[in-house]
């Protein structure tokens, strides 16, 4: 409960900007790789490439003892930790598009580790839904630029994104108003998960070729 009640409370907390998660590397046959960096503390990140079952143990493998996934959905939190060398929930399915909490236990200088998703890259007609209120997602496809020219996001007036920076561990958040994003438009990293605020439930529809 406590977790829980900080993960909330962080999601209104403001400063901070995104910074860069991983790089990605793949073939013409859409068969390819990504590594995301996990600092020390909470990151949000988002799997990036279909493994065919996406499943924590899957995508995550055999993290640090005690790092822990936190999932969102429906106004609360599931937790998925790994200890004793195995995940509590080692088949729960993260798929493409949903944002997730992850939690590295490890601390100074040295307490990063890297995660290396491996997959296909996904393509064609792709569609990740978004409902009204809160929700975490993620770009489909593992791709950087800004979120509605660059990576095809539905913006719609009120909307909020908040991007979570693990490295001081707090949120900026851009607000879509006018027609136009306040501050700034959101830039999102490859593999990068982010809050989404909408009024109205909606899909986030694109298509895509890694020939494009």
């Amino acid at each position: 409960m406590r977790t829980k009640t900080l993960l909330l409370a962080a999601l209104l907390s403001a400063a901070g900007v995104a910074t860069s998660m991983g790089q990605s590397v793949f073939s013409v046959n859409a068969v390819g790789y990504v590594n995301v960096v996990l600092q020390p503390g909470f990151s949000i990140i988002n799997n990036p490439l279909d493994t065919g079952s996406n499943t924590v143990a899957n995508i995550l493998g055999t993290p640090p003892e005690g790092t822990t996934v936190y999932r969102f959905a429906g106004g609360s939190f599931t937790i998925n930790s790994f200890t004793f060398g195995s995940w509590s929930t080692p088949g729960d399915i993260i798929n493409p598009g949903e944002g997730f909490f992850i939690f590295n236990p490890q601390s100074g200088a040295t307490g990063s580790f890297t995660n290396t998703f491996v997959g296909t890259v996904m393509q064609g007609s792709l569609s990740t839904p978004i409902p009204a209120g809160f929700s975490i997602k993620g770009s489909q496809v593992p791709q950087a630029g800004q979120l509605d020219t660059i990576l095809g996001y539905p913006a719609a007036e009120g909307d909020i994104i908040y991007q979570f920076n693990p490295t001081n561990q707090q949120y900026g958040s851009s607000a879509f108003g006018f027609g136009a994003w306040s501050p700034a438009p959101p830039v999102v990293n490859v593999a990068e998960g982010f809050w989404v605020s909408k009024t109205a439930p909606t899909n986030w529809t694109r298509t895509f070729s890694v020939n494009q």
